[in-house]
């Protein structure tokens, strides 16, 4: 006999093993086990929201697995990870297996590693009633939003759309942003420099026009500019005053779910999702040589500042021997968690400080090894000393013969004394004084080299990045660490939002449901409102707070406003011109439409009933047909997966799952492909047989 010990993944799984021997077999949930039904509401909201689960299609087999097992084993645990969503997923693993709610059989670990692993099987606990109904109201909230707005808003708009209560706010804050942008009249404003030295030095610097003896001095337009060059016709000019100062820079904490998320897009162009499946890898374990199956990272979904005083010391350790004491700050560095986030967990760091991203990347992807790194750079830092640096402001006076007053300019820079923490991990922005001045005496002279001056106009706001929307959520507290992921792929997936290089924009369709929702549904993209919801989610898990009552609160209002909308754009239909198309209809001549169907999109006739003609919609790809030189399409299966095939189907029956590319066959010069499962690509035309052989390459850029 032997206990059974249920985790979320076969990669956890294996880890876990390795740690609790021959005694414990450990199997993977494969995630949730149960959810809602996806073809119906699955909510009675007529007896307190009780939900309706049923187990998720596909997992029958696996079910039936773990129940055997559960059987035959001495004890169950339920180990499966230590959020919201891990406790929900026990609670139904619980249920499912007949496991007694009250019995201690719920095990948590930070990190995977020998020691946390035993000591969590060492501690066991019950499972968290007040987190897990945090989650099932999550869960009901989102069904129901998703599930009564959805369809208003396709009907409305488009078929197929879907509205969520996280989205909806987020695709609101690109979509405001956007309108913000569009509104913007630009000012015009003037700068002016003095392009200086210090004799007998040769070495040039800047200063900036900053006023004259009546105060500052803005410039508007090019007729105040040249008001003051012929001010400064003849003049001396020489150093005011210098002002020598010193200033420490502290290092960043280390990385919460948000800020790598953040940290992951700005320098390594991952998407949140990408950088959440690599740090789940990282967490679960990796068989790294001379360590053997470990996890490399504490968990990654914590909104928490706090480090084990364990790692700690071992960081110290680390620093010390390999930098010098006099990396160490004099005093530990603490950072303080900010108000209303979760202290579950500690803060993403290394499982093993001493364990190097150079001793590790012979192990890992090059993507894993990216991470690793900058996850292991930025913790190490938060712990090193301050990078001291030497600064210098100089006033610079310019004094005209023959006239009263003067103008002034302002030169400022900096060097580094000592780098501290910035030789291991540098975040901070350029602040524009990255030059050193060169030395300068108050009083003394200076030489004009030129003056240069030149006319700018003020910028719209930036659109949002990944990065910049992550950081806006969690500001105005939207969402969860956990969610942004989601919430970002779901929009972009959707088409309500689309990548320009880095920056997002929403599309026609992302703009008309939002402004469909800030109509009709006000508070749903309310980010006020949304905050608040999230703030109640908080109270539920922490006990303080009954579940069913919140429900009831939110979904009344939502109800009766779902009702006014519906009555209030009866027979109103919402076009696109993103819908329209130039292509005739062969049968009426009128421009078809683009229509979404189950399967995808299609074109149709305007004048449907009267004219039914429909077609499949296409979207071309850069080569031509092996077989007959027409155009190449992608099109979408049944089940919806893209294909590609002629244009002149059904006379050309060619077709292929491989992606076609701009590149020519060096063989027969025909269109190559790239192959569907893998990075070589290869010639489909008849007889010619030539593929190159796929290159090892390291990922880079957005998925």
């Amino acid at each position: 006999m032997q206990s059974l010990v249920i985790v979320e993944s076969p990669a956890k799984a294996k880890t876990i093993q390795k740690y609790l021997g021959k005694g414990y077999k450990v199997m993977a949930s494969m995630g949730h086990v149960r959810d809602l039904y996806s073809s119906k509401l699955s909510v009675d909201v007529k007896n307190d929201f009780e939900p309706n689960y049923t187990v998720i299609k596909g997992k029958e087999k696996l079910l039936t697995e773990l129940k055997d097992a559960a059987a035959k084993s001495t004890r169950v645990y339920l180990a499966t990870d230590p959020d919201r969503e891990g406790e929900a997923i026990s609670w139904h693993l619980a249920t499912l297996l007949g496991l007694d709610l009250k019995q201690a059989n719920r095990v948590k670990f930070n990190e995977i590693n020998k020691r946390s692993v035993l000591y969590g099987m060492d501690h066991p606990s019950r499972i968290d009633i007040d987190l897990v109904n945090a989650q099932q109201a999550r869960r009901i909230l989102d069904r129901l939003v998703g599930y009564r707005l959805s369809p208003f808003i396709s009907q409305k708009i488009r078929r197929g759309l879907s509205a969520g209560r996280v989205q909806s706010v987020a695709l609101r804050l690109i979509v405001d942003r956007e309108e913000e942008i569009d509104a913007f009249v630009p000012e015009e404003y003037w700068t002016l420099d003095a392009v200086l030295t210090n004799p007998p030095s040769k070495k040039q610097f800047t200063a900036a026009l900053v006023g004259d003896e009546n105060g500052k001095i803005k410039l508007t337009n090019e007729e105040e500019t040249k008001a003051v060059l012929d001010r400064l016709e003849g003049a001396s000019y020489n150093t005011a005053s210098v002002k020598k100062g010193v200033r420490k820079k502290q290092p960043s904490p280390p990385f919460i779910t948000s800020t790598l998320q953040q940290e992951a897009s700005k320098h390594l162009g991952f998407t949140p999702k990408r950088t959440m499946r690599i740090a789940q890898e990282l967490y679960e374990g990796i068989d790294v040589k001379g360590h053997g199956a470990v996890g490399l990272i504490t968990y990654m979904r914590t909104d928490s500042l706090r480090i084990s005083e364990e790692s700690r010391a071992e960081a110290t350790t680390y620093i010390r021997g390999a930098y010098g004491d006099g990396y160490l700050p004099e005093k530990p560095r603490y950072y303080k968690t900010g108000a209303g986030a979760q202290d579950g967990h500690e803060a993403i760091r290394p499982a093993i400080p001493s364990l190097t991203p150079d001793e590790a990347k012979g192990s890992l992807t090059p993507e894993q090894y990216k991470l690793y790194n900058l996850i292991w750079c930025r913790f190490m830092a938060s712990l090193m000393a301050s990078c001291v640096q030497d600064t210098v402001k100089a006033e610079i006076r310019a004094v005209t013969p023959g006239r009263d007053g003067y103008v002034e300019f302002m030169a400022s820079g900096y060097s580094v004394r000592f780098d501290g923490y910035t030789v291991l991990y540098d975040n901070s922005e350029d602040d524009g004084e990255k030059r050193a001045l060169p030395e300068l005496t108050a009083g003394a002279p200076l030489k004009l080299r030129e003056l240069r001056d030149e006319q700018h106009f003020t910028q719209p706001p930036l659109r949002y990045t990944e990065a910049s929307l992550i950081k806006a959520l969690e500001e105005t507290g939207v969402g969860r660490p956990s969610t942004y992921a989601t919430i970002l792929s779901t929009i972009t997936e959707r088409d309500y939002v689309e990548r320009e290089k880095k920056a997002l924009k929403p599309t026609e369709l992302g703009v008309a449901i939002t402004h469909l929702l800030k109509e009709k549904f006000p508070k749903i993209v309310n980010t006020k409102f949304t905050a608040g919801m999230e703030a109640d989610l908080d109270k539920i898990e922490a006990g303080g707070y009954d579940y069913v009552k919140m429900l009831h609160t939110f979904y009344d209002e939502f109800e009766e406003t779902l009702d006014k909308a519906k009555s209030s754009m009866q027979g109103v239909k919402i076009s696109l011109e993103e819908d329209m198309t130039d292509i005739p209809c062969e049968k009426c001549g009128a421009m078809m439409v683009v229509k979404m169907s189950r399967y995808g999109k299609f074109l149709a006739c305007p004048n449907y009933p009267e004219c039914k003609n429909a077609k499949p919609y296409v979207v071309p790809q850069p080569g031509a047909c092996p077989l007959c030189g027409g155009e190449i399409v992608s099109r979408r299966s049944k089940r919806g997966y893209t294909f590609y095939g002629c244009v002149n189907y059904p006379t050309c029956k060619f077709m292929t799952w491989d992606r076609p590319t701009a590149d020519a066959c060096p063989k027969c010069g025909k269109t190559l492909f790239r192959v569907s499962k893998g990075t070589g690509l290869r010639c489909l035309a008849e007889g010619c047989g030539y593929a190159s052989k796929p290159k090892k390459t390291e990922e880079k850029g957005d998925e």
